[in-house]
């Protein structure tokens, strides 16, 4: 496949016009057509690489943590058709006996269809039973090295991500022994300043969901945000429009760099469904418009009801954030952030020939994964 007269997306963060070539699923150096090569015109349109979505739940009615293989195929389809390629899908805080069966059905997946399944986020169960989230609290447990060793076998070795608290007991020891086998988040977590550094010294490199479900940023308690900023870790983010005010995701992106903010969408199972009930981590969840919340605690965020898609989108359209930059932490930054940016999230020679075409609205008119076209 030759796509032509594109803006294309090139892995130094700018937009030039040119070509790309797709061969054997990849994409090519050499853009010259080849005889019998199928051509697209996207005259007018932005050639943007597939994003991966390091963090998400859930969608159109199916869960990650449902443990079929129905769900994660019906999660793939759907994330696939919005421009997320590739999927690192989070887990909620649960025991380790049902997690061991959301681990058997990611490792049995094929990808043979859809976004591919290429990481698990294992966010819970060793996380602060005070800033709980929506997560349950039935199923917190301490940090267990042997535990995340047993579920990562199962998962062969997808768990690409760890959250956890670090001033909960034993969560220190983890990162220091588990660092070199799996990145480490802080999240859910009332670290002081002085913890998070022990955390990051220890092997902790990476933030989810910033600013959400942790302590802020005071003059005489700096918290966790600003040990993260001094110690260079990775900062998701969320664009939703109700995790975090524009002004703040401005300030993210001017403070920490382009280079640093992964966004993430964090939606669960009602994203690109209707308003109505739903259910996250086992608690009832009402949405209504792109709000989630605890049906039994509605000042509770549950999640999103937005593909990490649409967050990009609107952190450009709506929270003035340079689109270039949007781009990257919706997909450089998170293939980076979990170790697959050999074949994800840029459209270098070489990588896999996944490609959005948008228009200056960034309304998708085409979606191609591995040189076919699947939507639009």
């Amino acid at each position: 496949m030759i796509i032509k007269n594109a803006l294309v997306y090139t892995p130094d963060h700018t937009f030039v016009p040119g070509d790309l070539a797709i061969r054997d699923g990849r994409i090519a150096a050499d853009t010259t057509p080849q005889p019998g090569e199928e051509v697209i015109d996207a005259g007018g349109l932005y050639a943007l690489p597939g994003l991966l979505d390091i963090h998400f739940h859930g969608a159109v009615g199916h869960d990650f943590c449902d443990g079929t293989e129905e769900a994660i195929q019906a999660l793939a389809d759907f994330e696939a058709s919005k421009g997320m390629l590739a999927i690192c899908p989070a887990t909620m805080t649960y025991s380790e006996e049902i997690l061991n069966g959301v681990m058997d059905a990611a490792a049995a997946h094929k990808n043979g269809r859809g976004a591919d399944l290429v990481g698990i986020n294992m966010e819970g169960p060793f996380i602060s039973p005070d800033k709980i989230g929506a997560q349950n609290p039935k199923y917190l447990h301490k940090a267990d090295v042997d535990m995340f060793r047993r579920l990562q076998e199962r998962a062969g070795g997808l768990i690409k991500l760890v959250d956890m608290a670090p001033e909960e007991d034993g969560a220190l020891d983890f990162i220091a022994r588990c660092r070199g086998e799996v990145r480490i988040s802080i999240a859910h977590t009332c670290t002081s300043y002085e913890t998070a550094k022990k955390a990051f010294a220890a092997g902790a490199s990476h933030m989810t969901h910033l600013y959400n479900a942790m302590p802020g940023i005071t003059h005489r308690e700096p918290g966790p945000i600003i040990a993260a900023l001094e110690d260079h870790a990775e900062v998701e983010l969320i664009t939703d429009g109700v995790h975090i005010h524009p002004a703040m995701v401005r300030f993210t992106f001017n403070t920490f760099g382009a280079d640093r903010v992964v966004l993430i969408a964090d939606s669960m199972m009602a994203c690109g469904l209707p308003d109505g009930q739903y259910s996250l981590g086992g608690q009832a969840v009402t949405v209504k418009g792109p709000r989630a919340t605890l049906t039994e605690h509605p000042g509770v965020i549950a999640g999103s009801a937005t593909c990490l898609y649409d967050c990009m989108r609107r952190a450009v359209l709506d929270m003035g954030v340079p689109l270039e930059s949007a781009v990257r932490a919706a997909s450089e930054n998170p293939a980076r952030s979990i170790g697959v940016e050999s074949d994800y999230g840029s459209l270098a020679a070489g990588r896999y020939g996944n490609v959005i075409l948008a228009d200056r609205e960034l309304n998708i008119q085409k979606v191609i994964q591995k040189g076919q076209v699947i939507a639009g």
